[in-house]
């Protein structure tokens, strides 16, 4: 599960802080626990994570990410499903993330992000975008 929480042209990104990926930035989220809606568990780690209160408006990507190990096993297999979200307080990093921080799309190239995070920002920009347009008409 992740959350891409937008703010204008700005995107709220965690910093791991535990493995995998440890000290890597991705956007908020996490893993279902078992007998967890899939939006019960975004709300939950989004707050674990950040200390925002988020709520779903939309799945922006499912894609799946294999993690390999030197000797090229499947170490970590996840299917994600990402939502764009809205989301009320103050950022805090919590839980797992070593910080957490509003990045400007602009500024999104000099992050060391996980595999398929600058994509799936786009489309959650893209969608965000298309959702104001469809608003105002």
């Amino acid at each position: 599960m992740g959350a891409l929480i937008i703010d204008r042209d700005r995107i709220l990104l965690v910093q791991r802080g535990k493995q995998p990926l440890k000290g890597w930035w991705s956007v908020p989220g996490g893993a279902v626990e078992t007998g967890e809606h899939l939006t019960e568990a975004l709300r939950r780690e989004v707050l674990e994570e950040t200390g925002l209160a988020a709520e779903p408006l939309s799945v922006v990507e499912i894609f799946e990410r294999i993690l390999r190990d030197k000797e090229g096993k499947a170490e970590y297999h996840y299917v994600l499903i990402d939502y764009l979200c809205k989301a009320k307080g103050e950022p805090k990093p919590g839980d797992d993330a070593a910080a957490v921080e509003w990045v400007k799309r602009k500024d999104l190239g000099g992050r060391k992000v996980t595999e398929g995070t600058l994509q799936v920002i786009e489309l959650a920009f893209a969608k965000k975008e298309a959702l104001r347009q469809k608003k105002k008409s």
